[in-house]
């Protein structure tokens, strides 16, 4: 986190072109990369990524939704659980097996649901239903160690408000990859991202 605060959401990419699109977003600074299990084989892309990268990427699944997908991506050799929303038994399963717990909120309530169930920090999910407003009011409760993603609709054009509201870092989805995008388009907006969010904290 404190090295570059983004998280690349591939959703939809494929076993065969994992490694290229993970080669591309590490070239450019990212450090933690998320296959939602509902892409493709997920737990293969998420093995080739362990595999290459061992403890210098954080990866994982988003959409975790069960216990058994947490156990599911732990023995892929997954590090990362995110989910979109607060499942205390998939955040302590998470916890128990070593694994970093990112659960989805929208309310106060759910990330303090969240946070006593042990995640380690939150995301606030869809962000383009809330607004900056709304989560530096959020930020004024919740502890300030925890770091608060947002998660949805977030852009470089539109990073340095979130950030301005306290926000650690973006979840990046559709603005970062989409299903058929080019390794080289994937290149061109990681690189974007990144140069965006060192503009911010450096």
């Amino acid at each position: 986190m404190r090295h570059c605060p983004l998280v690349a959401i591939l959703r939809g990419v494929r076993p065969d072109e994992i490694e290229a699109m993970a080669d591309a977003l590490v070239q450019a600074g990212f450090s933690m990369i998320e296959v939602p299990l509902n892409s493709p084989d997920p737990l293969v892309s998420i093995a080739k990524i362990a595999h290459r990268y061992g403890e210098d990427v954080l990866v994982g699944a988003g959409t975790v939704l069960t216990v058994a997908e947490v156990e599911a991506v732990h023995a892929a050799g997954g590090t990362l659980v995110v989910s979109p929303n607060v499942n205390p038994a998939v955040i302590a399963r998470s916890v128990e097996l070593g694994m970093v717990s990112l659960p989805g909120y929208a309310t106060p309530t759910e990330a303090f649901a969240a946070l006593e169930a042990g995640a380690h920090g939150l995301k606030l999910f869809p962000a383009e239903a809330a607004s900056p407003p709304v989560l530096k009011a959020q930020l004024a409760v919740i502890p300030r160690h925890v770091p608060v993603l947002a998660v949805g609709g977030v852009t470089p054009e539109n990073l340095s408000d979130w950030m301005a509201a306290g926000a650690a870092g973006g979840g990046l989805g559709s603005a970062l990859y989409k299903a058929g995008r080019s390794v080289e388009d994937v290149a061109k907006a990681a690189k974007a991202f990144v140069a965006e969010v060192h503009r911010l904290i450096d």
